[in-house]
């Protein structure tokens, strides 16, 4: 409990940090913004998580924080999370990475179509 404690707040902490600078110096979309913002601070914690699995393996952060901030709107840095660090990749043996990831990405593209592009 200690670990979502700890790697919740500090998620919590650099994606908030990370909008509240992106915001006040650009002219972004705010959805860009919270995009961007949590794509950041997933990407920092799947190379927070590789790092420490090779140093100290028994600390690591946990999948929900992982799949939380993919969900929350940062799948582009849980892809790139992915493919920079060579995290999670094995789909045998965690085949939830994936799937949050492609569900994620879905469920965002929706949003930006149906909020965005669709002209309704």
């Amino acid at each position: 409990m200690c670990y979502y404690i700890f790697f919740g707040s500090l998620s919590i902490a650099m994606g908030g940090i990370l909008y509240l600078l992106i915001y006040s110096n650009t002219n972004w979309n705010p959805y860009a913004v919270w995009v961007a913002a949590w794509s950041v601070a997933t990407f920092v914690m799947y190379g927070l998580d590789k790092g420490l699995s090779e140093t100290i393996r028994k600390v690591r952060t946990p999948e929900f924080i992982l799949h939380l901030l993919a969900m929350l709107g940062g799948f582009p840095g849980g892809w790139l999370g992915r493919a920079f660090f060579g995290h999670k990749t094995n789909v045998r043996e965690k085949p939830w990475f994936l799937i949050i990831l492609f569900l994620s990405t879905l469920g965002h593209g929706l949003l930006i179509y149906y909020r965005f592009l669709s002209g309704s």
